[in-house]
């Protein structure tokens, strides 16, 4: 168990790492997709780079975290293959390690940096005016779909592929 929570933090840091790196050096409108609408709308397109070799530094640590998180993710598999899971200690692994990370999502990304902190409104601040006066962040119906429906079925998916082998 304490594998498994390590394997979370390491993709919640890799999740944080790749958010930063999209947010505040490719600055691409592109890789905010999964923004709330209202922010997608307003967004304005950064043609610039914040300074000569941010976008180059940005890929880096994007492709740094992909590969955190695919580590993180077969290393789980690989321990339990080791130590011959069933499929309920698999889904258990998977469905522990995507809850925390879905709750530091909601918690650190949505609640703190969006409207504690302002993080995002430092590096696109056409978006202030949309987060004023909120009390939580935007997609809390889709958080808690991903929460309680589809990470549990990636889970389930992922410990019968894994119960294959």
């Amino acid at each position: 168990m304490l594998l498994t929570i390590f394997l979370a933090v390491v993709i919640c840091a890799a999740v944080a790492l790749m958010m930063f790196a999209g947010v505040a050096f490719i600055q691409d409108t592109k890789m905010f997709s999964s923004a709330p609408k209202e922010f997608r709308e307003v967004l304005k397109p950064r043609d610039k780079e914040l300074f000569y070799g941010a976008r180059a530094i940005g890929w880096t640590l994007m492709l740094f975290s992909g590969v955190m998180i695919i580590g993180a993710l077969v290393i789980s598999a690989w321990d339990g293959f080791k130590c011959e899971y069933s499929f309920w200690q698999f889904f258990l692994r998977f469905a522990v390690i995507f809850t925390i990370y879905k709750l530091f999502d909601m918690i650190c990304f949505d609640y703190f940096l969006l409207l504690k902190f302002h993080f995002f409104q430092f590096y696109f601040p056409e978006i202030e005016s949309i987060s004023r006066g909120r009390k939580y962040g935007f997609n809390i119906k889709s958080q808690l779909i991903k929460l309680l429906i589809i990470f549990p079925a990636i889970s389930a998916l992922a410990a019968w592929i894994c119960t294959l082998f």
